[in-house]
């Protein structure tokens, strides 16, 4: 009989023991696993965003920087154009001033060679009047000699 009591006493001293763990240990127990279970399942999703986050910011870095090689690439078309405009306006006014030189030019030499002429028409006319009042061994009237020098003049 001491068995059976002695068991049963472990028994009752097992229940009271199962009792008092369920009502004063189990809890806080499983408050703080179900704490810890928050806080992983917390830390797991705030991991989970933060890799959709990384993502989602390097594709967008990924096509800001495609989008802004684009535009340098327009920019720089557009300075190479505009390169090639200023230089066409640079080759075209370079043209206009060689042209408007050489019309200058031209015209210039047309003076010095109207004005060449005539004093050599005046020049000859002097020795042509000077050979002939040698020839002639006299002098021409003031009148006759402008006569004179006036067709001269015309005839060459």
């Amino acid at each position: 009989m001491n068995i059976n009591l002695t068991m049963i006493g472990q028994v009752i001293s097992f229940a009271i023991f199962v009792w008092f763990c369920a009502k004063y240990i189990w809890p806080p127990i499983i408050n703080a696993m179900a704490t810890r279970e928050t806080k992983i399942a917390d830390g797991l999703a705030a991991a989970d965003r933060a890799v959709r986050d990384l993502e989602l910011a390097q594709d967008k870095a990924t096509d800001q920087l495609r989008q802004a090689k684009q535009e340098a690439a327009g920019i720089i078309e557009q300075a190479r154009k505009q390169a090639g405009v200023v230089i066409e306006e640079a080759k075209q006014k370079a043209r206009e001033e060689g042209e408007r030189l050489l019309v200058a030019a031209e015209a210039e030499i047309e003076r010095e060679f109207n004005r060449a002429r005539e004093e050599l028409r005046s020049k000859v006319a002097q020795l042509a009047i000077a050979g002939a009042e040698q020839i002639l061994q006299r002098s021409v009237g003031e009148a006759a000699n402008s006569e004179l020098v006036d067709s001269l003049a015309a005839q060459l």
